[in-house]
C-alpha cells in the first residue's frame, strides 16, 4: 500500500493510493485515492470517499513530532567526510519545522555558502513505542519514504555540532508518499541534481540496519506515531545552488523532487 497526505481544496487528508509506481514523482491524474478516516496510525479505516490524482496536491507524507537522523551510516560516506564508522549509531535531531513536501522549494540560507544534498531512506513510525526488540521492529513501523537531509556543510564544520547546519526551514524534504509493504533490506537509492547522478548505492550497505536502528533509538527515547528516522546517506554528497532540481529516488518507494532557490 502507498499512503499519501494530500490537499484537496482547503482540506488535508491521508489516502491510500492506487495507480502509482516507484518512478512517479507526483500523483498521476488518473490515480485513485481512497480517503483514510482521520489518520493512518493504528488500524486504518477508509471513509468510502474516493478522489482522483487530478483533484489532489501532494504534501509531506507526515508531520513528525521529531526527526531522528543517523550520521555516517554508510562506510563510503564516512570515508568521504574524513571520519570513521561509529560502533554505535550516531544520532542527531532535526526540527519538524524543516519538513517540506514534494515539489516544495529548498531555500538556501544567507548565512551558508555550502549547502549539500543527502539522499536517505526514511522510516515512518506507526505507533508509540519504547525499548523495541529487533525482532519486533516491524510491528512499530508504518512504512518508508524518501528524504533529503539537506545540510549547510560549512556551518556543520564551523559549529562542531549539527543543530544549525541541519535545522534550517526546508532542510528536510520528505515524500512523495509512504510505502507500507516494501522490503527495505536491499533497495537502490539515488540522487540526481539536474541530469547528473550524484549518489548511487543500496540500502544493503547500511552499517546499522533498519531493525537495529529502530531498536537502538527506542532505547534512547520514546518514539511517537509519525516520527521519522533518517537512516543515513551514501557517498556522493555535493553542492546545491540556486535553480537546481534535486531528486531522491528509492526503489519500491518513489521519487522525491524539489527545486532549490536562494
Amino acid at each position: 500500500m502507498f499512503i499519501a497526505r494530500v490537499a484537496v481544496g482547503s482540506e488535508v487528508v491521508f489516502a491510500a493510493v492506487d495507480g502509482i509506481g516507484d518512478t512517479d514523482p507526483d500523483l498521476p491524474t488518473d490515480a485513485r485515492l481512497k480517503v483514510i478516516d482521520v489518520h493512518p496510525f493504528g488500524d486504518i479505516t477508509l471513509t468510502g470517499q474516493e478522489i482522483s490524482g487530478s483533484q489532489a496536491r501532494l504534501l509531506a507524507p507526515v508531520l513528525p513530532s521529531k526527526i531522528i537522523a543517523v550520521g555516517r551510516n554508510y562506510a563510503a560516506h564516512a570515508a568521504e567526510m574524513g571520519g570513521d564508522v561509529p560502533a554505535e549509531p550516531m544520532i542527531f535531531l532535526k526540527p519538524n519545522t524543516s519538513v517540506i513536501g514534494p515539489g516544495a522549494q529548498i531555500r538556501l540560507p544567507a548565512m551558508s555558502q555550502q549547502v549539500e544534498h543527502e539522499a536517505e531512506l526514511a522510516i515512518v513510525i506507526g505507533r508509540m513505542c519504547r525499548e523495541v526488540p529487533e525482532e519486533r521492529v516491524d510491528e512499530v513501523i508504518l512504512g518508508y519514504t524518501c528524504a533529503n537531509d539537506v545540510t549547510a556543510r560549512d556551518l556543520q564544520k564551523a559549529d562542531g555540532q549539527w543543530g544549525r547546519a541541519k535545522g534550517f526551514d526546508t532542510f528536510c524534504p520528505l515524500g512523495p508518499w509512504i510505502a507500507t509493504d516494501v522490503d527495505v533490506a536491499d533497495l537502490a537509492i539515488t540522487c540526481y541534481v539536474g541530469d547528473a547522478l550524484r549518489q548511487e548505492s543500496r540500502t544493503s550497505m547500511l552499517v546499522h540496519s533498519v531493525p537495529s536502528l529502530v531498536s537502538w533509538i527506542s532505547r534512547v527515547m520514546t518514539l511517537l506515531p509519525g516520527d521519522v528516522i533518517l537512516t543515513g546517506t551514501p557517498a556522493g554528497v555535493g553542492p546545491l545552488v540556486d535553480g537546481d532540481d534535486v531528486e531522491v529516488g528509492i526503489e519500491g518507494i518513489g521519487i522525491l523532487r524539489n527545486e532549490v532557490t536562494a
